[in-house]
């Protein structure tokens, strides 16, 4: 009785010192808390500036979008419409949808391309080559140098597009093997190349960030394995920069669709600045909304196209998960181990 009773007595403080261990591997050390602080202090700003620049705007729009709006002296005068100004659009005012289904095309079919662009042109500059800074200068100086006003002046001069005679011939071809809703806004980027060249600064210089991080020792042991170009690309570059995709595919439906260019933001700030009572700040409040959501669901729709699979980070992310749940519940089974044996030695001691 006294062995069994001593052998018990051992079984449960190693329970208790695995207990023990497990405890302070689950909590949070002092280190930690003290980064998530940090963490949350330096965020704070953005986090404020989010809460008045960006969640206060976007509920006054949407109080505006569902009342017509009268300026009068004594300030305005709201007047409960609830959807009917959603209702109107979507009914009557054909110049928005038109232009909206316009929008929508020539972004499917532009941003691709000026990301691709940007990507090439990037890894050319990525490569060892004499004068690069000088030539990452030439590719992002049109983003600084002109701005919304100044490239709405050159596009009305016939600056922005190339001559026709040099694109006839390029878009006849796309024109004869395209059908013409794809064809059209295809042409008209071959037209406007320079413009192409101006919106892709940005996104040059965040895939040179993303280029330059990856180990140059992938590559090299990749070529002695006897690895191409082309392999290389897909199987190390392309991995390596995704989450950079992403990011340049939303920035750059983001820079279009907010851009003074943008038929369809004239409508708007038409529709705001417009005399009548049908319109106001409420009717365009609700073009604004409609405008928001079909860019919410294009940059939805790029996301899911180009990246339906989880990325390594998230696969690492579920793994720890996973770990930190098995090991919650070797915690518990151990607690309640130790708890039977606590009872058990108490009834034999009885």
């Amino acid at each position: 009785m006294s062995e069994e009773m001593s052998k018990k007595k051992k079984l449960t403080k190693e329970e208790k010192q695995q207990l023990k261990q497990l405890k302070k591997s689950a909590k949070p050390g002092k280190l930690a808390k003290r980064d998530a602080i940090t963490g949350i202090l330096f965020i704070s700003p953005w986090i404020v500036g989010a809460l008045l620049f960006l969640a206060y705007p976007l509920i006054t729009s949407f109080r505006y979008a569902l009342n017509n709006i009268r300026i009068t002296p004594m300030g305005m005068n709201f007047e409960f419409v609830g959807y009917g100004n959603f209702t109107q659009i979507l009914l009557s005012e054909s110049d928005f949808l038109t232009t909206l289904i316009d929008y929508i095309v020539s972004t499917v079919v532009s941003v691709p391309i000026i990301v691709v662009f940007a990507l090439i042109i990037s890894m050319m500059l990525n490569q060892k080559i004499k004068g690069k800074g000088f030539f990452r200068l030439i590719f992002f100086l049109p983003v600084i140098i002109v701005s919304g006003p100044i490239l709405g002046m050159l596009n009305a001069q016939g600056a922005g597009s190339i001559t026709s005679i040099d694109t006839q011939a390029i878009t006849e071809a796309i024109k004869g093997f395209l059908p013409t809703a794809l064809a059209t806004p295809i042409s008209e980027l071959f037209e406007n190349m320079v413009t192409i060249l101006w919106y892709s600064g940005v996104q040059i210089l965040i895939f040179l960030s993303a280029l330059q991080k990856i180990d140059r020792a992938m590559y090299e042991a990749a070529k002695i394995d006897g690895g191409s170009g082309w392999e290389c690309f897909w199987k190390i570059t392309l991995p390596n920069i995704k989450p950079m995709i992403l990011l340049n595919l939303v920035y750059t439906i983001v820079f279009i669709s907010n851009n003074d260019q943008n038929s369809i933001i004239g409508l708007i700030k038409d529709a705001m600045f417009s005399g009548t009572e049908e319109k106001g700040y409420g009717y365009a409040s609700a073009m604004a909304w409609l405008y928001s959501l079909v860019v919410l669901l294009i940059v939805g729709l790029f996301s899911l196209a180009f990246f339906a699979k989880k990325d390594v980070y998230e696969k690492q992310v579920k793994r720890a998960k996973k770990a930190h749940k098995k090991e919650q519940r070797q915690l518990k089974k151990i607690e309640r181990r130790s708890a039977r044996n606590a009872k058990k030695n108490a009834k034999a001691a009885a």
